[in-house]
């Protein structure tokens, strides 16, 4: 199960669904990331579904600067694309607001 958030995203491209334009919960993979946009990839301790993928999504996604953001409960891997570099402590207090555990980058 993975979640997805990008943004930023128009009213119009929601329906059917607070989790993705077809309906579902699932996005069949991560976006391309932007030219020039940074790929981090962390690892959050207790993630176990995809409400909690949208948790966590949810929260990353409000740091300024990131543009997607998927989670994956199965792995407790979570790739953030953003503009520049993000402060690991800016995603550890969003991790934190979820309810889950920033373990740290993933080398």
């Amino acid at each position: 199960m993975s979640a997805q958030t990008e943004l930023p995203q128009a009213a119009s491209e929601t329906t059917g669904s607070c989790c993705s334009p077809s309906g579902s919960c699932h996005s069949g993979g991560a976006a391309e990331a932007p030219k020039g946009a940074v790929t981090t990839v962390y690892e959050v301790k207790g993630m176990t579904c995809g409400h909690c993928e949208g948790a966590v999504s949810g929260e990353i996604s409000e740091i300024p600067g990131v543009g997607s953001v998927e989670a994956v409960a199965a792995t407790g891997l979570v790739t953030v694309v953003s503009a520049a570099p993000l402060d690991e402590a800016a995603v550890r207090a969003a991790v934190d607001e979820a309810g889950y555990e920033l373990v740290g980058v993933k080398a």
